[in-house]
């Protein structure tokens, strides 16, 4: 408890680790950065989805470590005895996902999913099921089958260390809750690094109208890769000269994203498949180029399920505009909301908020919203 209690007072005071507070960092939406064409739930997150909870846990110790855990669950009670439809599409391959052929082969995701650093996935799996064992009900229990993700954030951590602990999963899973998420350096995004500045953790909804089914998807992601950063359509990596390949030796090339998909259209293990494959739409809108040494990563799970009639592909569609278009603003709102971090190997500077609205305005992208054109009869 007390280490717990250390962790949350590192996280929220004023620290030489976390040079802005997060407070002072707005999200995409709160500057202009209109997404897509759909509109976004209350919340704009994945906890707009009915019943999704969403816990971290920081983990800043010394100079070095600078991880945690981000578990995302798709509802309050026993997942393991209450299980949902899920599917796992793999964008490229150069990653550590732990569960991916039982989810693949009975379509169903029986755990709460864990996000982290890349050393510590199987600790953390361990945790995870220790936790879940340990809950009523589950006497006798003799196989499950943990959902573990991650990116490497081995330039800001020191991730030979492992640092991941019981505690810290515990933590995570314990304090998940509806409502806002916290994004940017927090929990599983505390290290990671995206088109060469601070990523972290994003997240984004978006809600169809009555007439095209009513249902939330809404995406949370763990952003740490490269390329060269798009915002809405413009260049801004390129305007703001750092991006990938810039001098042929691939800086700001490799890394990884996971992608998770939450939605309460009822949807079986198939068709989330085709819904999560769109998630890619949108990471690609950003820039990013799923290059060798990235792992990508999209896991998606119905709420509802096959408790009601399934949405036929004919109507998966708007299914498809919205993970994309959500999944899009989730990758800006990691960065927007990130903080520069010093830690192992150096310093990771934020992106620069003023520099990079000042090319948004350049190619007139920011609230386009507020200036569209008298409908047509």
């Amino acid at each position: 408890m007390r280490l717990l209690l250390i962790l949350l007072l590192i996280l929220f005071s004023e620290s030489p680790v976390i040079s802005q507070s997060l407070s002072e960092r707005p999200r995409a939406r709160d500057v202009g950065i209109i997404v897509g064409i759909l509109p976004s739930g209350q919340l704009n997150a994945i906890t707009d989805v009915d019943g999704v909870r969403v816990g971290h846990t920081t983990i800043i110790e010394g100079d070095a470590v600078r991880t945690g855990v981000t578990a995302i669950l798709p509802h309050g009670g026993n997942i393991f005895r209450e299980r949902v439809p899920a599917a796992i599409y793999v964008g490229n391959g150069f990653g550590k996902l732990l569960g991916v052929t039982q989810v693949r082969e009975l379509g169903e995701l029986e755990t709460p999913i864990l996000l982290t650093c890349t050393l510590c996935v199987w600790k953390a799996a361990d945790f995870m099921v220790e936790a879940l064992l340990a809950q009523p009900g589950m006497q006798g229990v003799g196989s499950i089958n943990p959902v573990v993700g991650e990116t490497n954030d081995g330039f800001l951590n020191d991730i030979r260390a492992r640092p991941v602990e019981r505690e810290h999963v515990f933590h995570a899973l314990s304090v998940a809750s509806t409502g806002p998420v916290a994004e940017g350096s927090v929990g599983a995004g505390t290290g990671t690094r995206a088109f060469g500045w601070k990523g972290g953790i994003g997240t984004s909804s978006r809600e169809l109208p009555a007439s095209l089914g009513g249902f939330t998807v809404g995406v949370l992601v763990q952003s740490n890769f490269g390329g060269v950063l798009t915002i809405n359509g413009a260049p801004v990596g390129r305007e703001l000269g750092d991006y990938a390949f810039q001098h042929d030796l691939g800086e700001h090339a490799d890394g990884s994203i996971m992608i998770v998909v939450a939605t309460d259209a009822p949807l079986d293990a198939r068709a989330l498949e085709r819904v999560s494959k769109r998630a890619l739409v949108g990471l690609s809108r950003t820039g990013a180029s799923m290059t060798n040494g990235s792992g990508d990563y999209i896991i998606a799970f119905s709420t509802t399920g096959t408790t009601e009639s399934l949405v036929p592909n004919s109507r998966l569609s708007p299914l498809f505009q919205a993970v994309a278009e959500a999944t899009e603003e989730a990758v800006y709102n990691s960065l927007f909301r990130a903080t520069t971090i010093h830690g192992h190997h150096g310093t990771v500077e934020a992106l620069p908020l003023e520099d990079t609205i000042e090319v948004l305005r350049k190619y007139s992208v920011l609230g386009w919203d507020q200036s569209l054109p008298p409908e047509r009869n």
